[in-house]
């Protein structure tokens, strides 16, 4: 097994690192991947509305955002003709490489970044190395750079092995905004997975640890609320408005109040809430964000139609209306005890692998339960892989991972897809 250099890896990592790009305007992202794509002489690359569902798209930005994006994107590279095919939010790509007869394996990793402002100090490596974001606002806050990384290192592992059979990467937009696992599930490459790979840096895990099947993601579901009602002098005429500021503060702090399940864990939480209104006028608007999670897919249904119901019921009693729309979800789906055993088996023999750990719990919320199920019920099976990588926490402006575990990632999750693909299909 031929693999990259450990240092082309941090190489990728920190490229991708220095230009992070949130949800659905992945754009420079896209086109880089399939420069990489091209060097290494995939067989095919299908690039946006290609690649994944449109329809299934969650919580894509308004055309504003996006052209603001794409434009950032179009003065740091010149594939216009990627460009043309990401336009309007269309990011991401799938990788192809088939070798005749055999099983079909896929590899699911993830691209987008965080609205976080990344932190400048000196003991801070990427700002001390000069990798820091170039977008000022957003960072790759979660490793999702070195999950590229991860993504590229296999396929070129992969295509310098021998194997029969057919291999694919899927190169995912908008997990952070859980908006999109469920349109590549539903696009037409997945159908034929016998096997799928996902994988996740980090997660507190330390740098040498792998952990063979990372369970019991929380299933998911994020609104934008809108309360709408009618304006009116504060002073002068209150009687004749209808506050949606007071709906919504009233279903904020309802939802709050919803029962725990006695069946499982259970989150709730409202955010971003917003009106523009004078303090002298009774507000006509009023919006926020609310999330819930659930132990089990049912139990986040509880929870969705719970919300529904306090907030629906708190818009009634101040003679207002109330709209939810759905901006992201994710579902429960966990790995399969044999995908477990073969990296667990696999990774015990890779160099720089320490500490090698079958089963650990997400904790959060993850969108590649999608691609899992969907492989699942076509009769197929599928893990969940942790590389760890970094102990300090995610989503944070400090965060970083360490570099080392690159390597013996690649070498883990390269290993693994040979193995598969050397089984009969």
């Amino acid at each position: 097994m031929h693999l990259p250099a450990e240092q082309e890896l941090i190489d990728l990592r920190r490229e991708f690192h220095e230009f992070p790009e949130p949800g659905w305007r992945e754009f420079w992202t896209t086109a880089r991947i399939v420069d990489e794509l091209e060097r290494l002489g995939v067989d095919q690359i299908h690039v946006g509305a290609e690649a994944l569902d449109p329809d299934e798209r969650l919580g894509v930005p308004d055309e504003e955002e996006l052209s603001e994006w794409h434009e950032r994107a179009a003065a740091r590279t010149d594939r216009t003709d990627v460009l043309e095919q990401v336009a309007g939010g269309h990011t991401g790509v799938v990788a192809v490489v088939e070798r005749g007869d055999g099983p079909t394996v896929g590899l699911r990793v993830d691209i987008d970044a965080l609205p976080i402002t990344e932190a400048s100090d000196e003991d801070h490596e990427p700002s001390a190395a000069g990798f820091r974001s170039e977008n000022e606002g957003y960072m790759h806050a979660c490793g999702h750079d070195s999950h590229i990384a991860f993504g590229l290192g296999t396929l070129q592992t992969v295509l310098d092995s021998d194997f029969s059979g057919t291999f694919k990467v899927f190169f995912q937009p908008s997990e952070e905004l859980l908006g999109g696992g469920k349109a590549m599930a539903a696009g037409p490459h997945i159908d034929d997975v016998d096997y799928l790979v996902g994988t996740h840096v980090g997660l507190d895990h330390p740098s040498g640890t792998v952990v063979a099947g990372i369970d019991e993601a929380l299933a998911f579901s994020r609104y934008e609320i809108t309360v709408t009602g009618e304006s009116a002098h504060a002073g002068f005429a209150p009687n004749e408005g209808r506050n949606a500021v007071q709906a919504l503060a009233d279903a904020t702090s309802n939802v709050y109040g919803i029962p725990r399940h006695r069946d499982g864990t259970t989150r709730v939480n409202v955010g971003d809430l917003n009106s523009d209104n004078a303090a002298n006028v009774i507000a006509e608007k009023a919006t926020a964000t609310v999330e819930v999670r659930g132990e089990s897919d049912e139990l986040m249904e509880y929870m969705c139609d719970s919300v529904r119901r306090h907030v629906d019921s708190a818009a009634q009693a101040h003679g207002c209306e109330a709209e939810l729309s759905l901006v992201g979800e994710a579902i429960r789906e966990d790995s399969d005890e044999e995908l477990v055993d073969l990296v667990a088996d696999l990774a015990r023999g890779v160099d720089g692998v320490s500490s090698v750990r079958r089963r650990a719990s997400a904790g959060a919320s993850e969108d590649v339960t999608y691609l899992m199920r969907a492989v699942k019920e076509n009769g197929g099976k599928a893990t969940f892989v942790g590389i760890g990588g970094n102990t300090d926490g995610h989503h944070t402006p400090t965060f970083d991972i360490d570099e080392e575990c690159l390597l013996p990632g690649v070498t883990v999750l390269s290993e693994t897809v040979l193995d598969l693909l050397s089984r009969p299909s």
